[in-house]
């Protein structure tokens, strides 16, 4: 499975009403230490795109997108459509971070052990 496979099953899998930051996208995707690299792949994404891209952020609770931008505005409005309070361009991790209970399925799907 390409990198960008593994990091769109991962972000598939946030639940809604809940985000997961680049750096946890990148660990599930068995990509630890590639935040950056969940972020170039998510820039690439078409604009129709039915990935819940906007359920990604910094590691800070922060949208990464420009203030002035549509897309910020959409995340936004994606996330508060789903029940996430945002505060300046900010939300709480400690609230809304996904902490998947069982990790193994998501990277069993991504990385398959060999028999």
């Amino acid at each position: 499975m390409s990198n960008s496979h593994a990091i769109f099953a991962v972000i598939k899998a946030i639940p809604v009403g809940h985000v997961a930051t680049y750096g946890q996208v990148a660990r599930l995707a068995g990509l630890p230490g590639a935040a950056r690299l969940v972020g170039t792949t998510l820039h690439k994404l078409p604009e129709d795109t039915q990935l819940p891209w906007h359920r990604v952020l910094n590691a800070q609770g922060r949208i990464s997108l420009p203030r002035e931008s549509a897309s910020y505005a959409e995340q936004i409005a994606r996330l508060t459509a789903e029940g996430v309070q945002i505060t300046k361009g900010r939300l709480s991790l400690a609230q809304y971070q996904w902490q998947p209970a069982v990790i193994y399925p998501i990277l069993s799907a991504i990385h398959p052990i060999p028999s």
